[in-house]
Formats: structure tokens, C-alpha cells, sequence
């Protein structure tokens, strides 16, 4: 079963999930990062390019979902290097520094509470998030054209996809593809039939739809929305 509720850190979503034997959990592409509970142990999600099955017994798995592109700057380390990982938080923090915040999300009422705690000390212990970051995925969620986002935010190309890169963990192009596929499960969870659902999300027709949700998602689009 899964729940989800929106974090006290602006865009931030917490959530639980208990994955059902006959169902194995799959995540799909949505341009975010999470910070992890599992089994009194923090792990960090980078973002997924495919969809991503979970494996082993079902267990209960606990998470915050940071708001595209501001994970690295909160967890202190580059979104491509974690593009399609699970990690351990001690792999990516000193030890000391990691034992405790896990401690202290073990410590909390429970395993979603304690993490959106952590979600607020990371936040006020970081920067403030880059606004360039936010236009950027404004831009691209609402089908703007990459090249015209790019001189909307004074960026050549280069500079956007070295920025995409070290915020979304790739370039503006798949954080293009993940949000547009996010638009269209939006859309099809509706009921919308698939053919209106291809042109209100932005994709060339409904041909073009289904191949990309087959290779972000991993399924065709009928047997997600099951």
C-alpha cells in the first residue's frame, strides 16, 4: 500500500509504501531524488532514467521526494553520480554525520515523520534553491522547447546541460522526456483515452507515446495504470 503527503519542506512529498507480494513495487522517471528509510537504515535514490523494480520480500519503505533539482544541493553531492543507484547514506556522508541523522529519524515517532524533519534540517543547514532550477522545470513541464528555455534563462547549451546535469542527474532533453511522461500518466490516470492524452502531453501521436512509456516506464501504458 502506498500513501504520500505533502512535506513541511515546500515541494518536498513524504510517503510509505508496503509493496504487495503479487505486485512488486516499480518506481518510474520523475525527475526527483528521495532520502530513504528501510529497516532503521537511510539510503539515497538518485533519479532514474527507466523504471526501477524493487526487489527482495516486501518490506516497509519510507521516503522524502525532493522537488526536482534541489536534492544535491541538500544532500551535498551531484545528481548525475547517483543516476539510476540506490546508495547508502554512509557511502555518500562521513559515518558520524550519517548514524546520526539516521538515529534521529529512528528516534521519531515514525520512519516518515523522522524524515521530514531531516528534510527541514537539511534545507536549513543548505543554500536556498537555485530559482534558475525551478524555471527550468516550469519551463520543460509546461512542453516549452529546450533551445527556447535556454535563451529565456540566459544559458547557451552548454552551460544548461552541465547545469541539468549536476541538478537533474542528466540533461535538459530525458528531464524533457521524464516530465512528459509524468504529464501523460497524470492525464491517462484521469481517464483521458491515449490518443488525447498524446497530444495534450506533447507527444508526436499516440505511436510516439507508447514507445516512450515503454522504455522510461518499463510497461506498456495499459498495464500501468492497472
Amino acid at each position: 500500500m502506498y500513501t504520500e503527503r505533502a512535506s513541511a519542506l515546500t515541494g518536498a512529498v513524504v510517503w510509505t509504501n508496503t509493496p504487495s507480494p503479487a505486485a512488486p513495487g516499480r518506481v518510474l522517471p520523475d525527475g526527483c531524488m528521495d532520502l530513504l528509510w528501510h529497516e532503521g537504515r537511510l539510503l539515497v535514490a538518485g533519479p532514474d532514467t527507466r523504471g526501477y523494480v524493487t526487489e527482495g520480500a516486501p518490506s516497509t519503505w519510507a521516503g522524502v521526494r525532493f522537488y526536482p533539482g534541489t536534492a544535491p544541493a541538500l544532500l551535498g553531492v551531484p545528481a548525475h553520480e547517483l543516476r539510476d543507484r540506490r546508495v547508502e547514506l554512509t557511502d555518500l556522508w562521513p559515518t558520524a554525520r550519517a548514524h546520526r541523522l539516521t538515529a534521529r529519524v529512528n528516534a521519531a515517532p515514525d520512519p516518515a515523520h523522522g524524515l521530514d524533519e531531516a528534510a527541514l534540517r537539511l534545507a536549513a543547514d543548505a543554500e536556498a534553491p537555485d530559482p534558475l532550477l525551478g524555471h527550468l522545470v516550469t519551463a520543460l513541464d509546461a512542453g516549452r522547447p529546450i533551445a527556447a528555455t535556454a535563451d529565456e534563462l540566459g544559458l547557451g547549451a552548454r552551460q544548461l546541460h552541465r547545469r541539468a546535469r549536476s541538478a537533474f542527474g542528466y540533461g535538459p532533453k530525458t528531464l524533457a522526456r521524464v516530465l512528459r511522461l509524468q504529464r501523460a500518466l497524470r492525464l491517462a490516470r484521469r481517464g483521458m483515452p491515449f490518443a488525447e492524452t498524446a497530444a495534450e502531453a506533447g507527444f508526436a501521436d499516440q505511436a510516439h507515446l507508447a514507445r516512450d512509456v515503454k522504455e522510461l516506464a518499463g510497461l506498456p501504458l495499459g498495464e500501468l495504470l492497472k
